[in-house]
């Protein structure tokens, strides 16, 4: 019979961070291998966890799999009598009762043999432990004097099938009907009579929620609540709620408070320190200002949470004592004077240390400042007091308050305002979506950041590879990317890099190929993510273009193009063109310049005026960024390039003839892909 199967893990505390990740993962694992199996539909059933337990729930699971035949296709039935004896031994099969089959390569013997179908209690126990042991764990626990590994040790295990516990051992313990409730405020221990009663007796007699969603659901629910009861906002708070719903089993949230003399301090630095080290949800104002209250979710109902707020308001004070202390001594030396320190400060053992680094991109700034027009000893002075704060007391507390503390400190020194913006920005966007930097001299800054980072360890042989990139350099030539193109900045990509190289003066190798290959394909992928095809990305970025905050344009021309009636035409006929100068090239040919007086024939004359005058009026479009006027105006030549492809011949015998006629291709092709190579638009 078809019956809902539970099994469940009970372990030590789990990693909260990726308990969610682990529990999918082994749900995700065990129900392929029972479908595998034919004991159950493929993808479906449910994850369950909590801080002390993964579990799963899979209905309709068969007790027994059913029988199949199947076949197996052997050597060719002309084969020698010795291999389709070998064969048939090999399948367990008489050789009297292979069939024979016809294939496109001749006639083939056939192996017919049936498979038991698998028994749910023989293949559990095996089945669980290879989805425990495929789990992304990335580091495992031996407990005990036994040889079990897991991410913390187990210590229960249940294993249901309906009503019926399934016999096995899983990392050495033996499967059971009894499962743990909360340690404080259920049942301890609960006897299962089936395996579908299993979430909601849980629920009401254990004191435990254990579906992960259904308790991050009823955890914000009363975050929201208690917020608006203190009329307060709880800001971004999604990555802390997973994590906290990872460490609770029954969540309850109590409001708890602190002295208003910490807000003195940075409001950043308090909020990273309830988050962080406290798992807190800071309360704002509408403005966005941190209030000195905040929301603890217990794994206590309490009548009265006195003592549990209490609690934890005497843990936090300590660190925002710690906070303010940081944030006071830091303040006492200008960040300027911590500068030169930077020299023994290892950025990297190939490219010096950071004071090395500051130097390098404060070269890069200023170049950039000046191509922008922008204010370049503002971002040299930016650049040079950048990576200051890396050697202040807060920065090496919380390091992901690098460049936030640099802006505080370099304001409180007197710098101004658009040095200390720049100093703060010049890190993002440090994630997807991130914000980007405002003015044009925190984009010179943030680019010349990650500029320095991508030529040097490009130069040194450190780019990604698969999926390993532990320098982020996949994140900074996105951002790059990203500050170029929605900051829309006439910038030259093959400058940028040159300025980056040059600033390491010979001291890497120059990857100025590997790296602009590098930001393509990276772009080619935001590219797409912003609605553009694979097609009409590959006919832009295949041109290498220098402008990378141009590309939009041009394929918003190229969308445009493609809606024309004879966009499909002349798609082919460029693609028709470039094998024919490819191959014309691989042969030796060689043409330079077309010559009207050496045409002849009346398509050739045909299409050369007709680009002539195509190409006159429309370079005055290209050169106003009017792409897809400039491409649209290359459909009347739709029917002059079909003429001279159905009259004349390209490679004629003439030599003269010959290379004239290729160099008139050469033209067309050089004209019409001045925006994107329409070849490969061809299907």
């Amino acid at each position: 019979m078809a019956e809902t199967l539970l099994v469940e893990v009970l372990t030590e505390e789990l990693p909260p961070k990726s308990l969610r990740a682990l529990s999918e993962a082994f749900l995700r694992g065990l129900s392929k291998t029972l479908a595998a199996a034919q004991l159950a539909a493929p993808d479906c059933g449910r994850a369950l966890a909590t801080p002390r337990r993964l579990a799963v729930l899979i209905p309709e699971v068969a007790a027994a799999g059913q029988d199949r035949e199947t076949e197996v296709a052997g050597p060719s039935a002309s084969a020698p009598a010795q291999a389709i004896e070998g064969f048939a031994r090999k399948h367990g099969v008489s050789v009297a009762s292979l069939a024979r089959r016809a294939t496109p390569k001749g006639e083939v013997v056939v192996a017919r043999a049936k498979t038991k179908g698998q028994v749910l209690e023989q293949v559990l126990a095996a089945l669980v432990e290879d989805a425990l042991k495929a789990l992304p764990i990335p580091k495992l626990m031996r407990w005990g004097d036994g040889d079990a590994q897991f991410v913390r040790p187990v210590h229960g295990l249940v294993m249901m099938h309906g009503k019926r516990v399934v016999p096995g051992k899983v990392l050495g313990l033996a499967s059971g009907h009894r499962t743990e409730g909360h340690r404080f405020m259920g049942k301890g221990t609960l006897a299962l009579a089936n395996a579908a009663e299993y979430e909601k007796r849980l629920q009401d007699e254990g004191m435990v929620i254990a579906d992960f969603a259904a308790r991050r659901a009823e955890i914000e629910r009363q975050l929201k609540a208690q917020a608006a009861r203190e009329k307060a906002e709880l800001g971004s708070y999604a990555d802390l709620l997973d994590e906290v719903t990872a460490l609770v089993e029954h969540p309850s949230v109590y409001v708890g408070g602190f002295d208003a003399e910490f807000l003195e301090v940075p409001q950043e630095c308090l909020i990273l320190t309830m988050r962080q080290n406290q798992k807190y949800f800071p309360l704002f104002d509408a403005a966005g200002r941190l209030r000195p209250k905040f929301l603890i979710v217990s794994n206590m109902q309490m009548p009265d949470p006195r003592q549990i707020v209490g609690g934890n308001e005497r843990v936090v004070r300590p660190r925002l004592e710690d906070a303010r202390f940081f944030y006071h001594q830091d303040r006492k030396a200008r960040l300027e004077t911590r500068v030169e320190q930077l020299a023994k400060v290892v950025y990297h053992n190939k490219l010096g240390s950071q004071l090395d680094r500051v130097q390098r991109i404060q070269r890069i700034a200023g170049h950039i400042a000046g191509e922008l027009k922008a204010d370049a000893p503002a971002a040299r002075r930016a650049a040079w007091l950048s990576k200051a704060d890396l050697l202040t007391g807060m920065v090496g507390e919380f390091p992901e308050l690098q460049g936030v503390m640099g802006r505080y400190y370099a304001l409180h020194d007197g710098e101004p305002a658009a040095i200390a913006d720049a100093i703060e920005a010049h890190y993002r966007p440090r994630f997807a979506g991130d914000r980007l930097p405002q003015d044009a001299v925190a984009c010179a800054l943030a680019l010349a950041d990650k500029l320095d980072a991508l030529a040097g360890l490009f130069g040194i042989g450190q780019q990604p590879t698969g999926e390993k990139d532990p320098f982020g350099l996949r994140r900074a030539a996105l951002g790059l990317i990203r500050i170029v193109v929605e900051r829309k900045l006439a910038l030259s990509l093959p400058d940028l890099l040159a300025a980056a190289f040059t600033s390491y003066d010979g001291r890497v190798k120059d990857a100025r190929p590997d790296l602009e290959t590098f930001i393509y394909e990276r772009y080619a992928g935001y590219l797409k993510e912003q609605g553009f095809s694979t097609l009409q990305v590959d006919a832009v970025l295949s041109q290498r273009p220098a402008r990378l905050a141009e590309v939009p344009q041009q394929l918003e021309a190229v969308k445009a193009f493609e809606t024309l009636p004879e966009a499909e035409s002349l798609a082919a006929a460029n693609k028709r063109v470039a094998n024919i100068l490819r191959q014309a090239q691989a042969k030796g040919e060689s043409f330079n310049q077309t010559e009207r007086k050496a045409l002849k024939e009346p398509a050739e004359l045909a299409l050369f005026a007709a680009l002539e005058k195509t190409a006159s009026n429309a370079l005055p479009l290209f050169e106003r960024g009017d792409y897809t006027g400039y491409l649209k105006s290359f459909a009347v030549l739709k029917q002059p390039v079909d003429n001279f492809f159905d009259k004349v011949m390209v490679m004629a015998p003439e030599e003269a003839l010959r290379r004239n006629r290729l160099a008139l291709l050469r033209d067309l092709r050089d004209a019409m892909n001045r925006v994107a190579d329409i070849s490969k638009l061809a299907q």
